[in-house]
């Protein structure tokens, strides 16, 4: 941590990410009623990242996805999101969690309420890591200068 870093926050008033996604379109606009507030990059956290993300109602977490080599983890603070799988569909409430090893079930959390929805989502950095997205023509890679975005065939967007 260096000098300059807060010991510790109130979570809900740190700075919300100035771009709401780096999707390009058509998928940025389907993230336009997410806000995530990076608490892990608040304090210097290298290998992993947490955000506190907000859903307004219509909200989606991300596109459907799965990430090769990063796990990632989301705990549910307020309101009742629907967790979206390749396996199926789980209503969520708060203090309940979940967990996404690298490779596993392809995932996102939407909001079909008609309120907020506040959860906690904690990812390791892994570098080289993939996205895949089962549902929509768009593939991703980390690089170090950040996310590279594709369709599914390898066309630039």
């Amino acid at each position: 941590m260096s000098d300059t870093a807060p010991i510790a926050i109130v979570a809900a008033e740190a700075a919300p990410r100035t771009k709401p996604s780096n999707y390009p379109e058509p998928f940025f606009s389907r993230m336009l009623k997410r806000e995530k507030r990076p608490l892990g990059d608040v304090f210097g956290l290298k290998t992993f990242g947490v955000n506190l993300t907000r859903l307004a109602p219509g909200g989606e977490s991300a596109l459907l996805h799965r990430h090769s080599r990063q796990d990632e983890f989301v705990y549910i603070l307020e309101g009742t999101p629907t967790l979206v799988t390749d396996r199926g569909e789980v209503r969520l409430a708060p203090g309940m969690c979940a967990g996404f090893p690298a490779a596993g079930l392809a995932h996102q959390l939407v909001n079909r309420t008609n309120a907020d929805v506040v959860f906690l989502e904690v990812g390791d950095r892994a570098p080289n890591d993939e996205g895949t997205y089962p549902a929509d023509d768009i593939a991703a890679k980390l690089t170090p200068e950040g996310w590279v975005f594709t369709h599914k065939d390898g066309r630039a967007y």
